[in-house]
């Protein structure tokens, strides 16, 4: 299972605020029902590297539906094949080093 960190920057809006944007982008997560979190600067997400790939598609023409004129979506994805993985697992092993 891969790891998708998302961030989505609506451009060219008549306001500041974008939790409008955010917030849009986010149901498209919770309608195909991936895994994920919100984070104050973008959200990860679990699933096949396809879906992955779809959703990023789909999420970052959801703020153009919601009125941006421009958007820049920024994705790091971790795909590892050696071993499963999660957001919790990446998370625990740097905790244990700690």
């Amino acid at each position: 299972m891969a790891i998708m960190e998302i961030s989505i920057i609506p451009i060219g809006t008549k306001t500041t605020s974008v939790s409008k944007y955010v917030a849009s982008a986010v149901k498209i997560i919770k309608h195909h029902g991936l895994k994920y979190k919100l984070c104050p600067m973008g959200t990860i997400i679990e699933g096949d590297i396809e879906q992955l790939f779809n959703i990023a598609e789909v999420m970052h023409e959801s703020v153009f539906r919601e009125g941006a004129t421009r958007v820049v979506t920024n994705i790091k994805i971790d795909d590892r094949r050696d071993k499963k993985s999660s957001m919790e697992q990446k998370i625990k092993s740097v905790i244990k080093k700690i």
